[in-house]
């Protein structure tokens, strides 16, 4: 028996050698990583890294890792896609890979639906909607209500059921490498869950069929969407990261004007919001649009939550929300901000802190074109903060916070009331973000 013995023990070192091998190259590939807690893990299984941002915090993200085999699912149909994610009340644990892009317009035939598909049987029309709330005749005090704002609520209603995607807590839907991952026209919502993983995935032309009009918007009136690619409403403990955030192909730009304001189809890309909290949000992209991301939905949203990480991402080509941040305790750090104008997207501002929130916001970089101003870099409402250092602006450090409290009415706290303390991966220097983000953000990146 000694020599059977002695043979399996030869075959054994040689398997730990190929597979210490195939580990380390598939490390340099972005594929496997080494976790202290749980060995060897795949993308798939791949838990956030301790103090790697809020989402690290307490019990930590780790999404689906647990899912056995009847819980793990590659899909690439909208069909197959809800059927994975089952019950938004189910907390077992799931993988679902996505495998291609996925079309939330289409039936459970795959059949292609537009947004007359969603008005049908309604008595919705645009042109009717437009006839019954134009100003000049329905005023401008109070909101839209009577037949044809019970039809576009109708159809806005029928495009939700087939456009929403619900994640159930212990969940993590990643990309499936090489395959162009990604959903196009949906919203993945991630409501009143824990311990979720969204990554290395395209979020692509979420687009609400069916936006109402609000005359008391703003001093001229608004039209507002409904739909945010990912939305987290009271999450907690959510990963997001190496995904990509787009309006394309229809882009702002392509928006027709009824009653002299955009008709505007896209709501947030990213929205944190509802006293959601313990989120790290890293190495994505967040390009061509305006409302990216939300934290807070309102002013009056209790203290304690919102507590989010946003670091090495890159933000192009966008209007504002980069982020908007209320109440929270927020880190912002080493992300790379173009505020060129791109495609018809020109910046109005990056980050703006207000009701009481308490940003740091430290090391990060600001390319801004010629004439542009430094001042219009930040934003807020005078109750909240921001604390600032190590950022640089076409290369060289610049007190962004000064720069806007200089030219505003409205100062900007400099002091917090917290010191960031998850901060793995942090990196003291700024100057490289612009190159190194390149080629490590956005999805497709995940080998």
């Amino acid at each position: 028996m000694a020599a059977p013995s002695h043979r399996r023990s030869l075959r054994s070192r040689r398997a730990l050698v190929v597979s210490a091998a195939a580990v380390a190259a598939a490390v340099g590939a972005g594929v496997v990583v080494m976790n202290a807690n749980a060995g060897t893990v795949d993308l798939y299984h791949q838990t956030l890294a301790a103090k790697d941002g809020w989402a690290s915090s307490g019990t930590g993200t780790t999404g689906g890792t647990k899912a056995d085999a009847a819980h793990t699912f590659t899909v690439s149909t909208r069909a197959q896609l809800v059927k994975a994610l089952g019950s938004a009340s189910d907390t077992t644990p799931r993988i679902i890979k996505i495998k291609g892009t996925i079309d939330a317009n289409t039936d459970d035939a795959g059949k292609k639906l537009t947004c007359a598909d969603y008005a049908s049987g309604t008595g919705y029309s645009l042109s009717a909607y437009l006839k019954a709330y134009d100003p000049s005749s329905y005023g401008t005090s109070k909101l839209p209500s009577g037949t044809q704002e019970k039809a576009r609520a109708a159809a806005q209603t029928k495009q939700a059921k087939n456009i929403v995607f619900k994640v159930p807590a212990n969940t993590s839907v990643v990309g499936v490498p090489g395959t162009g991952a990604g959903i196009s026209g949906g919203m993945l919502q991630i409501q009143n869950v824990d311990n979720v993983v969204v990554r290395n995935l395209t979020f692509a032309a979420t687009e609400d069929c069916f936006p109402q009009w609000d005359p008391t918007d703003g001093d001229d009136g608004n039209w507002n969407s409904n739909y945010d690619s990912v939305t987290l409403r009271g999450a907690t403990h959510v990963w997001a990261d190496h995904n990509t955030f787009t309006d394309a192909p229809h882009l702002d730009s392509a928006n027709p004007k009824y009653y002299g304001r955009e008709y505007q189809i896209h709501d947030g890309a990213l929205d944190i919001t509802k006293s959601s909290d313990l989120v790290t949000v890293s190495r994505n992209q967040f390009t061509n649009h305006d409302k990216t991301m939300l934290i807070g939905s309102s002013d009056s949203e209790p203290s304690g939550k919102l507590r989010v990480s946003i670091h090495h991402n890159i933000w192009k080509g966008i209007v504002q929300r980069a982020p908007l941040a209320r109440v929270g305790q927020v880190h912002i750090y080493n992300n790379y901000y173009d505020v060129t104008t791109l495609n018809g997207y020109a910046t109005q501002y990056s980050i703006n802190s207000r009701a009481k929130a308490q940003v740091v916001a430290e090391n990060n970089y600001w390319k801004v074109p010629t004439g542009g101003k430094v001042a219009k870099l930040l934003s807020g409402d005078g109750t909240g903060a921001v604390k600032g250092s190590g950022n640089l602006v076409n290369g060289t450090v610049t007190d962004v916070v000064a720069a806007y409290n200089a030219a505003s009415s409205k100062d900007l706290k400099t002091t917090v009331n917290w010191t960031p303390a998850l901060t793995s991966g942090l990196e003291t220097s700024a100057k490289n973000l612009p190159t190194t983000l390149a080629t490590t953000t956005g999805a497709s990146v995940l080998k």
